[in-house]
């Protein structure tokens, strides 16, 4: 399986986030992942309004088990409370991988 998890960075610097990476991501997933600067952008179903903004993808290939789920989602949820955020994109795909 893999995830990739999409992260708005409107108001979140470098620096804070290599500190989430470090604190919240590597250690839920630390056998390896691959981080790359995107640009994305994202509708507010409130207002409607398009936002446009840096963005960090963060792609994680995970052996199937019962936890990726509850790991992927302590990430997201970490990063909205720490970033006030709204969301956390969210891509599940069934992969070959090797190593």
């Amino acid at each position: 399986m893999v995830a990739e998890l999409l992260f708005g960075r409107n108001k979140v610097s470098e620096q804070n986030w290599d500190r989430f990476l470090a604190a919240e991501v590597t250690p839920r997933f630390p056998d390896g992942l691959t981080v790359y600067d995107a640009k994305g952008q994202w509708r507010n179903p409130e207002t409607k309004t398009i936002s446009r903004e840096r963005s960090k993808v963060v792609m994680i290939a995970v052996p199937p088990g019962a936890d990726n789920d509850a790991r992927l989602q302590a990430v997201i949820e970490a990063y909205k409370t720490r970033f006030k955020q709204q969301s956390v994109g969210l891509i599940l795909r069934p992969s070959c991988v090797s190593f």
